[in-house]
């Protein structure tokens, strides 16, 4: 016997446990992913102050990430070019592709992940 549908609403704040993705000051929470019953999607609310970043990332899927507020840049470590993020901007990396989010002088807060979810991302949780 199957689990009936459901829609939840969940709570993007400080109840979502915190991923140690954060290089420097801000912090990065698991909003959407398989603790919380996804299966094909993750989501993560990352904050960074001024000049912090995320440590450097990699996956074997896809990854989308919506720039909320502020600004700053993405990089690829193997092609340091910064592509710049400004509010309203979507990033899609590539499967396999490394990269950096850092913020600009007005800090950022994105949201987004991998699609589906990288269960190395949840160490401990």
């Amino acid at each position: 016997m199957s689990s009936p549908k459901q829609v939840r609403v969940l709570d993007a704040g400080d109840s979502c446990p915190t991923l140690p993705l954060v290089d420097g000051q801000g912090v990065a929470r698991a909003v959407l992913w398989p603790g919380v019953g996804a299966e094909l999607r993750s989501m993560h609310r990352i904050r960074l102050a001024p000049g912090a970043r995320t440590i450097p990332l990699r996956h074997a899927m896809e990854a989308v990430y919506y720039v909320m507020s502020g600004a700053g840049t993405v990089v690829d470590p193997d092609d340091p070019t910064p592509r710049w993020l400004v509010v309203g901007a979507m990033v899609h990396i590539e499967p396999g592709t490394r990269y950096v989010l850092e913020a600009g002088p007005p800090g950022i807060e994105i949201l987004g992940g991998p699609c589906p979810a990288d269960p190395l991302m949840y160490p401990g949780l």
